[in-house]
């Protein structure tokens, strides 16, 4: 294999593809980044046998071949170098890739690329294409409620469901502290209803690789449901799927409240922060306050409060519907949301203290956020 391309591509898709390369394992050859020459272009891969990740850039082949080498010690190399065309070389025969770029120059041994798993391609199966902006905004509110606990690998997921009836995409994720879910359109047929459970990990990494993607994303699903594919422009996404049934999300979600209270978005996200310092030290806790007032309005105060260090309080304008009362959230899980609803204000709708609390956006976006209150000391 000789081959020639930009060192700032080569960089780009080594950054790409080495998130899915595997930190822990018995298999040496997950830690390597498979290369390999496709027409004119280079072809980087990897895996961690959970989620795989391609990634084609333009390059000058000279000779096709293939490879595998160690991903870290190559994406160093290749990011310390400065600009310029980096040529690589093969020797097949002690799987040796010789590297250089100006007046720098490496030896890299690898492991042959027969040895590297084979990453699936999806010639069958349910396929539909997704717009890539609505698509990450339904992943960037979906997934903060996902779990990072393995105890119940399901809410580890991201559950997706595929409704042609409908003409509707939801993404819905919840952790047992916190639900969120996003529906979007469904604008092309598909054959008949998926419904699926992504790991969180997979939907963050296309998230990411399409943040500067124009065209829309095409999925595919295997025929017996295990796993997906994601194909942007120049990168592909494979993952598993996670077998299980996903809790009855439509149940979690509140049918009715007593309190809703409609704030600016970014005031409150202050608030909530500012709380956050003191909360530290006191569980996490931070303590909300609807007061009703009169016509004009009413007011939300945001304190927090830990026996060691102090207390805060800060008071935000707000059109209070309802009754007014007082609640507690986790700090962390309300930034979470406020840091993706999407809108200028932002509504919270209450029954009780001890009720779940439901956060939606004030515009067109069908995203609802349920969160659990937290026990209020008296």
């Amino acid at each position: 294999m000789k081959v020639s391309c930009p060192q700032d591509a080569l960089a780009r898709g080594l950054a790409t593809v080495q998130r899915a390369v595997a930190t822990r394992s018995t298999l040496p050859i997950l830690s390597n980044i498979l290369l390999e020459t496709e027409e004119d272009r280079l072809k980087m891969s990897a895996t961690n046998l959970e989620i795989g990740i391609s990634c084609w850039i333009d390059a000058t082949v000279r000779s096709p071949g293939s490879t595998t080498v160690p991903a870290r010690l190559l994406s160093d190399f290749v990011n310390s170098l400065p600009e310029g065309q980096v040529d690589m070389d093969l020797n097949g025969r002690n799987h040796t890739l010789k590297l250089s770029c100006d007046r720098y120059k490496a030896d890299i041994r690898g492991i042959s690329a027969d040895d590297f798993p084979l990453l699936p391609t999806v010639d069958e199966g349910v396929r539909f294409s997704l717009d890539p902006i609505e698509m990450r905004s339904m992943i960037s509110q979906a997934i903060i409620s996902s779990a990072h606990d393995d105890a119940r690998p399901i809410l580890t997921g991201v559950l997706m469901v595929a409704d042609p009836d409908l003409g509707k995409l939801t993404l819905a994720a919840a952790d047992g502290f916190r639900l969120s879910v996003r529906d979007g359109e469904l604008d092309a047929p598909i054959d008949g209803r998926v419904s699926i459970i992504i790991p969180a990990r997979a939907l963050a990494e296309l998230q990411r690789v399409a943040n500067d993607e124009d065209d829309r994303i095409d999925v595919a699903i295997t025929p017996n449901r295990n796993q997906v594919l994601f194909q942007l422009r120049d990168v592909d996404i494979v993952s598993q799927l996670i077998e299980g049934s996903f809790p009855d999300y439509e149940k979690i979600v509140p049918p009715s409240y007593t309190t809703r209270v409609v704030v600016n978005t970014k005031a409150l996200h202050s608030a909530v922060r500012i709380a956050s310092f003191f909360a530290r030290d006191a569980a996490n806790v931070i303590r909300i306050r609807i007061d009703a007032g009169d016509e004009l309005g009413g007011t939300l105060t945001v304190t927090a409060q830990a026996a060691e260090i102090g207390g805060n309080e800060s008071e935000i304008e707000a059109s209070v519907e309802g009754e007014g009362l007082e609640v507690a959230f986790n700090a962390k899980y309300l930034l979470d949301v406020l840091n993706v609803v999407g809108s200028e204000q932002a509504a919270l709708e209450l029954s009780g203290a001890s009720s779940p609390g439901v956060i939606k956006p004030v515009n067109d976006t069908p995203f609802t956020h349920v969160i659990m209150p937290m026990h209020i000391a008296r």
